[in-house]
């Protein structure tokens, strides 16, 4: 009987998920191409860096190499390396024909997080070195940007006088963790911020992805600029909400896909997958231990009832709760499998979504858990309060 009811919740879930959450699991969000302007405004590139030795050659290069209309400039804020990371951005833009400012960040006050800092500082700096850019993009020292992203990007926000347009970068889905928890991180993420809500004036819903996010400088200047997020760790989303709540009325974002943004952090460890989603899954709560609560709960009657009730049917006999829960169970796989195909992966990992969910459920906890221990928000050496 339990069992029956359980199913029935899951197949209602699944009902309104797919129907009526915005169409959220299409995945057919997409930037637009450029048409031409009569003048393409100025844009100035804000990218934080804390030993991104690694990557900061592929990214100052891929950006000096755009084929945008307008000026465009990056300043690099070379935030306390250690690893030799502004010498190699420095290396990366000789010889360009984009302008490369590399400055040194400072040390991190009390009540900031190191990321928004690091920004903060940059953005201080365009007030002096780029004082007439129209257009900041923020984006992070692990992203490549192909060379026309940055005039689609702008034509985008110019035609439609958006405040913020931002992408969601492809990430790195190889090997088995990566195959079986980035696809599913989107989806995950698709379901709490549905793009068209997000892209919907009228809709409340804000979200946004941090590798991406052009943002017109005066409405960035009206709120009080990054400072009014400055102490969020999803700062992204917190930005895209200000940014599109803060004034009289609501203003227009843009947050799609584009084959264009692509992230170079190697995700093929699960080590690496559990850090970049347990630094925040708490926060995501509101550090309540109810919301987890309610959260564990949901995840198990959204994903694993269904399954459950399928493979059990010798054991509970229940014909009723073994076809709800098989239902329930084909429509995770069929919300799931435009996800799949944006990351070029077969269907077949859809039966395994399941087990995604068990995992990002553990690193939830595993979040909250951190954050009871005082080590919350731990990222590159530094934890938060």
């Amino acid at each position: 009987m339990i069992l029956t009811i359980l199913t029935a919740l899951s197949c209602a879930i699944w009902i309104y998920l797919i129907f009526f959450n915005c169409w959220f699991w299409l995945s057919n969000v997409r930037l637009g191409e450029a048409e031409d302007l009569q003048e393409w405004p100025e844009v100035v590139a804000v990218i934080p860096a804390r030993n991104e030795a690694e990557s900061i050659s592929s990214v100052v290069a891929a950006h000096m190499k755009t084929n945008y209309p307008g000026r465009f400039s990056v300043i690099v804020v070379d935030d306390q390396s250690d690893d030799g990371t502004g010498d190699l951005a420095r290396k990366a833009g000789q010889g360009a024909t984009r302008t490369l400012h590399v400055i040194d960040g400072k040390p991190l006050p009390e009540g900031w997080s190191g990321k928004l800092w690091a920004v903060n500082t940059g953005l201080n700096a365009a007030e002096t070195l780029e004082p007439n850019a129209s257009y900041v993009l923020l984006t992070d020292a692990d992203i490549v940007h192909a060379p026309d992203v940055l005039q689609r990007l702008v034509y985008e926000a110019y035609q439609n006088d958006r405040a913020l347009v931002s992408i969601m970068a492809k990430l790195d889905a190889r090997g088995f963790w990566g195959g079986l928890l980035i696809p599913a991180f989107i989806f995950f993420f698709q379901k709490l911020y549905p793009f068209p809500s997000t892209n919907d004036s009228k809709r409340k819903v804000a979200g946004a992805a941090g590798g991406c996010m052009l943002v017109e400088r005066m409405r960035l200047r009206e709120i009080g600029g990054v400072e009014s997020v400055r102490n969020t760790l999803i700062d992204d989303c917190s930005l895209a909400e200000r940014l599109k709540l803060g004034g009289r009325e609501r203003r227009a974002i843009f947050l799609g896909f584009d084959e264009g943004v692509q992230s170079l952090r190697d995700n093929r460890a699960l080590q690496t997958i559990w850090k970049m989603v347990s630094r925040t899954a708490f926060t995501q709560l509101g550090f309540s231990t109810l919301a987890l609560i309610g959260t564990v709960f949901g995840m198990f009657l959204i994903y694993l009832v269904g399954p459950l009730a399928f493979f059990t049917l010798p054991l509970h006999g229940s014909g009723l709760a073994f076809t709800l829960g098989s239902w329930a169970w084909f429509a995770a796989i069929v919300a799931y499998a435009p996800t799949l195909r944006l990351y070029r992966k077969p269907l077949y990992w859809a039966l395994l979504l399941p087990l995604s969910g068990v995992l990002y459920t553990a690193m939830t906890i595993s979040s909250a858990v951190a954050y009871w221990r005082g080590k919350g928000g731990l990222w590159k050496g530094r934890t938060y309060a």
